[in-house]
């Protein structure tokens, strides 16, 4: 029998399993705010990592980078 060290399977509950990988993996943790996590070193590091190659291959492809607000108030809506 296999064991496995996640409990949520990524096949049929990815949200659930992808929170657990976070998790043991000391990536992030939640904030007191509801909704946000802190971002830990080690998951800051691959954050900047993947966000310079998505940045490359955006420039590569003639397209502008732009940001959006994070936090949306409810009234914009």
């Amino acid at each position: 029998m296999i064991k496995h060290a996640l409990q949520a399977r990524r096949a049929t509950d990815f949200a659930k399993w992808y929170q657990e990988v976070i998790s043991e993996a000391d990536l992030a943790e939640e904030s007191g705010v509801r909704g946000c996590m802190v971002i830990k070193p080690w998951g800051y590091g691959i954050w900047e990592r993947i966000q310079k190659l998505m940045d490359a291959e955006i420039k590569k492809a003639g397209v502008e980078n732009c940001y959006f607000p994070l936090f949306i108030p409810l009234s914009f809506f």
